[in-house]
């Protein structure tokens, strides 16, 4: 079942609460996470080493020969990245009228089965593109070398990595696409401005990544916005996230000492 098209809103006070409330939701989730990517950019092309010599690790250790303290930093460090995503939800379902099946942006599992099997196809279309362009980004020096884990061998390492992997994909998918798509689509965004402006935000907080991280993400983002804008449903996208960021998490764990690039 596809979600309607959001009304868009015209009482100027209205306009003004839901500029409001985009601001505030980003400002405590994605948008900072732009601004701080742009500062860390910033900070690898200002060292003397070079872009492509430097390194990003995406999920990290947070204390050293703890293992049970470091894993309740990654449990409290997943669920808290599980909040944003939650709130995008709970804005949406209060203030979307009426707000459709699985909160006006498709996140119900009434077409499970077919999406499903859209997830894995659009994890195709992205991710074998995906290695190609980072591989030749790195080579080009446009980006850093990216370490997707540095856990040890550990009991939780995939656990964690699967999990982080979900709570990537939940936060990118409903808020970008769902919460942020149908909110422009409110203030009356054309379907092509509202596309731009989310796939510009979901490339800035890759920015940390170098000029290919953005690149890449940004790509991905006009894809997955042409999806949503024309099905309202968003559980392919998830689903397809997901997967990539899992396969990348878990594959690099098994194979980066073989594979000489990764």
């Amino acid at each position: 079942m596809t979600a309607p098209e959001p009304e868009v809103i015209t009482d100027p006070k209205q306009r003004r609460d839901l500029g409001i409330e985009i601001v505030l939701l980003l400002g405590v989730s994605l948008g900072a996470s732009g601004l701080n990517a742009l500062l860390n950019l910033i900070d690898r092309l200002t060292q003397p080493v070079a872009l492509s010599k430097q390194t990003a690790t995406i999920n990290a250790v947070f204390v050293q020969n703890r293992e049970w303290l470091d894993f309740l930093y990654q449990v409290v460090s997943l669920v808290e990245g599980f909040v944003p995503p939650a709130l995008a939800l709970y804005l949406l379902y209060r203030y979307l009228r009426p707000p459709g099946p699985g909160f006006g942006i498709g996140l119900d599992a009434s077409r499970w089965k077919i999406e499903s099997l859209q997830g894995v196809a659009f994890a195709a279309l992205i991710g074998l593109p995906g290695l190609v362009l980072v591989y030749a980004a790195h080579r080009l020096g446009l980006s850093v070398t990216i370490v997707p884990s540095s856990l040890p061998d550990v009991w939780y390492r995939i656990p964690v990595l699967v999990v982080s992997a979900l709570q990537n994909a939940t936060s990118e998918e409903i808020i970008v696409m769902g919460y942020v798509l149908t909110r422009l689509a409110q203030l009356g965004w054309t379907r092509e401005r509202a596309i731009g402006a989310a796939a510009v935000l979901r490339g800035s907080y890759h920015l940390y990544q170098g000029f290919g991280g953005f690149l890449g993400n940004a790509v991905m983002g006009v894809i997955f916005g042409w999806w949503f804008t024309r099905t309202r449903r968003v559980l392919p996208l998830l689903i397809a996230h997901f997967l990539l960021d899992a396969v990348s998490f878990v594959g690099y764990v098994y194979l980066h000492n073989r594979v000489s690039w990764l």
